[in-house]
Order: structure tokens, then C-alpha cells, then sequence
């Protein structure tokens, strides 16, 4: 049999002391030696090393034509305490260039020790006080920050990567973000699980983040917790130029993250063709973020969306957080083309938090806000409150400029009194033509605020 072309398998209990534990660490610090068998892959042309067993670590590099596959989830990699860097990274790290392809992780753990980290590897404290190294406009040094990005500690760091697949694995703990990715294409991630067990207050714990350039994102089945956004697009936050296109999301379920999912558009990098569908569970404050960074005025250009479709949301909040701002289902912000909300229901509200709000930015102490959604599509929405707050809940807020707006399928049960409206426009708040129909509310108010600030509407129920 010829076997020139055939990847070299390789079992890690024959080369490595598999003695550790991946959910309590010990055991003898194996980083060289696991870095030496996955060399092998640049020699070989390919690697398959089968975990069958615990292995401490601080920090590697996987190379091209690689998988990793662990037999069970007591398999995989535990990080030695104070390594403040990545647990594991691809060769060839870059925000412009794809060096690295072909990568698979299959099973296990992979315990990023967070309480034992530091942020980072040397001391950057200052700037991430400062914005966690965001720059406030597009005159920045991209070099600087990529080499400074480098001594971030983020469990996985995918950065000019293709051909990427992540199945069945389970990470701990994450330090800062538990995977982080950029300059990436054909990227799927499936049953996967993000346990935080360790949460540490405004450290921005985050899940998965991914910056631009970037294309074909498949994520499916997810589930997990975040002490900040636990799933992030944000292609141009870096360098106000990148694109990310092509993603599809099916299945999220959030065990009391902080926030859920963020889309952000800084400025010309462009957000489009993105899917999120069944998404469940608890959060604390945010939903759905969907803006640029702090503003208009604050550095910031418009954003730059396509089209967004979210369906089959069924998000329970618990309680809220933050002090800069108030929590939302979903807050809207920025220059969108299309925007679709499908299947929303919304059950027992503890508190006054909107449904939907469109035209608020960041911070909503600071007159920043900009949004301008040319058709948004509501289609589908369940509103039930015979048991939440008394309080008066506005659940659709529109505080900027909406051309068409289509708002059908809703239902509305509310026994508590508070005189809640559907839809309510601010003195900022316009809408071009507003359809409504297919509406049955009892004990809301179908329109409020400031109505004449719509020009048509062509179908009222």
C-alpha cells in the first residue's frame, strides 16, 4: 500500500506524561515536548495526534494540516498557572495574510486556568483601561496594536487562518477571550461548550470573538457563559476597514452571560449576510448589541450593515449589571440596509427593558446616537406579563430614522396595569411608511410618543 499521502497518527501517551487533570491541573509541564510532536507536522506535511489523556501546558502552536483530536472530555490540555498568553495559536499569526489552513479540534478540555492568569504577558494595563486597545480614530498604528495583540491572553488565537473546524470541545475558564479570531475563511464551530465557572467582574471574559477580514462562519450549537459579550462580530475594530460576510449561527443557549451577542461596524468595514437563529436561555443586560463602538463624534463613523436576520429568540433576562447604560433585548445603532427579527417571545419581565431600540449608541448619557435601518421587518412577536413588573414598558423604540418598517404577527398579553406601548417614537424618531397588521394586544397600547413623526401608515390593526 502506498502511504506517502496518508497523515501520520500519532497517540500522546506514547511520547508525552499524560499526568495532569483537566479540570485541576498538576502534573509535570509538558509544553516542549508537546510543541516538538506538533512540529512534526511541517517535516510530515500533517499530524493527527489523539489525546488519550491530560496534559499541562502554558502555550503552543498548531501548524497547517493539523487535527487534534482528544478521546473523551477528561482528555485535553490544562495551561500552567502565569503563562498569561494563549493557550493554543496558529503558525503564522497575521490580521492580513491567511498562513495557516486545514486545522481541526475534535473533543476534550481545554482549561485556560483563568484565575491563575494575568491579562496579558507584560504591562499593557493602561491601554486596556483605556479601551482594551481600541483606537478612537482611523489615524492609528495597526502594526503596533497587532504586536501588541500578541501578548493579550485569549485561550485560542486564530488570526490569517482557513479551512477551520472546532467540534465538540469544551473550554474552562477563559482568562479574557475564551477564542478569538481574524483574517479568516470557511471557519465551523459546533457543539461546543464555553464553562465559566470562575467569572471575574469587568474583566471582559469574553466568548468567542472574531474580527475581519472574514468569510463563511458556520457556528452551530453553542452553549456557555460570559462576563462580557459571549459571541462577537466586529470585523473593522481594529482597523476601520475590514469586512465580515457569510455567517450563519444556529443554536445559542447562554447560561447568565453578561451580554449575548454583539455586532459592531465601526466605521467603512461592513457587516452583511449574517444569519443568528434559536437562541435561548438567560442573560444579564444586553441581547443583541448591534452598533459601532461609542458614536458619532467620539471617533467613530456610521457602521456599515447589510443584511441581518435574527429568528426564534427566547431570551430570559436576570438581572442587570451595568451602570453606563440600561439593558435591552436588542439596541440598534449605525447605517443598516435590511434588519429582520423573526419569532421573538419575551416572557415576565422583571424590569422596563425595550424589546427593540433603535437609535441609541453606547452610552446613553452622551447625545451619540445615530441609526438609519432603510427596512426593518418585525415579524413575529409574543409578549406575555401576568406575573413581571408593574412598571410601563415601551417594547419597540424608535429614536432615529427608520425609512420602512413592517411590524405583523404580534401578540401581547399584559394584566399588570402599566399601560405599556408597542410602539413608541422619540421627538428624534421618524419613520417613512409603517405597516401594521396582524395585531392583537390586551392592556397595551398599539402606538405612542411622538406619531406624527410617521408620514404613512398603510395598514393599522
Amino acid at each position: 500500500m502506498d502511504n506517502r499521502n496518508r497523515t501520520p497518527i500519532i497517540y500522546a501517551s506514547e511520547h508525552l506524561k499524560l499526568d495532569s487533570d483537566v479540570m485541576n491541573g498538576g502534573g509535570t509541564d509538558q509544553t516542549k515536548e508537546m510543541q516538538a510532536l506538533l512540529d512534526r507536522a511541517k517535516e510530515w506535511g500533517g499530524l493527527y495526534l489523539v489525546m488519550d489523556g491530560a496534559l499541562l501546558v502554558s502555550h503552543l502552536t498548531i501548524h497547517s494540516n493539523t487535527t487534534i483530536f482528544c478521546l473523551n472530555r477528561k482528555c485535553g490540555f490544562f495551561q500552567k498557572a502565569a503563562t498569561n498568553n494563549a493557550l493554543l495559536e496558529n503558525e503564522n499569526l497575521s490580521f492580513d495574510t491567511i498562513g495557516a489552513e486545514n486545522i481541526v479540534l475534535e473533543g476534550g478540555t481545554y482549561n485556560f486556568n483563568g484565575p491563575n492568569q494575568e491579562r496579558q504577558d507584560y504591562p499593557l494595563e493602561e491601554m486596556f483601561n483605556n479601551g482594551m486597545l481600541y483606537s478612537a480614530n482611523v489615524n492609528f498604528n495597526k502594526e503596533e496594536t497587532f504586536n501588541n495583540f500578541k501578548h493579550i491572553n485569549m485561550g485560542f488565537k486564530f488570526c490569517g487562518v482557513k479551512n477551520l473546524t472546532l467540534r465538540n470541545i469544551r473550554t474552562v475558564d477563559q482568562r479574557i477571550y475564551a477564542m478569538f479570531f481574524a483574517c479568516f475563511e470557511h471557519v465551523l464551530i459546533e457543539n461546543v461548550a464555553v464553562d465559566l465557572p470562575n467569572g471575574m467582574d469587568a474583566q471582559n471574559q469574553d466568548g468567542l470573538h472574531f474580527q475581519g477580514p472574514g468569510r463563511d462562519l458556520v457556528i452551530r450549537n453553542i452553549r456557555g457563559c460570559s462576563g462580557d459579550d459571549f459571541l462577537a462580530l466586529t470585523p473593522d475594530e481594529f482597523d476601520f476597514e475590514s469586512s465580515i460576510t457569510d455567517v450563519l449561527i444556529d443554536g445559542v443557549y447562554l447560561e447568565n452571560a453578561d451580554q449575548g451577542v454583539r455586532l459592531l461596524s465601526r466605521h467603512n468595514g461592513r457587516l452583511d449576510r449574517v444569519h443568528i437563529r434559536n437562541v435561548y436561555g438567560t442573560y444579564k443586560s444586553f441581547g443583541f448589541f448591534i452598533t459601532p463602538w461609542y458614536g458619532v463624534g467620539e471617533g467613530e463613523g456610521k457602521g456599515n450593515y447589510g443584511s441581518l436576520t435574527f429568528e426564534n429568540i427566547c431570551l430570559s433576562h436576570t438581572y442587570h449589571k451595568y451602570h453606563y447604560t440600561t439593558p435591552f433585548l436588542f439596541r440598534i445603532g449605525g447605517k443598516i440596509e435590511n434588519l429582520t427579527l423573526r419569532n421573538i417571545q419575551y416572557r415576565q419581565s422583571n424590569d422596563t427593558r425595550p424589546l427593540v431600540e433603535i437609535g441609541q449608541y453606547f452610552r446613553q448619557e452622551k447625545d451619540t446616537s445615530y441609526a438609519e435601518v432603510q427596512q426593518l421587518v418585525i415579524d413575529g412577536l409574543q409578549v406575555v406579563n401576568t406575573e413581571g413588573t408593574e412598571q410601563k414598558t415601551d417594547y419597540i423604540v424608535v429614536d432615529a430614522e427608520v425609512d420602512q418598517a413592517i411590524v405583523r404577527n404580534v401578540q401581547v398579553i399584559n394584566t399588570r396595569g402599566a399601560d405599556d406601548t408597542l410602539l413608541k417614537l422619540t421627538p428624534k424618531g421618524h419613520i417613512g411608511d409603517l405597516q401594521l397588521s396582524d395585531v392583537m394586544a390586551r392592556g397595551v397600547r398599539i402606538l405612542g410618543g411622538d406619531t406624527d413623526n410617521i408620514d404613512n401608515i398603510r395598514d393599522k390593526s
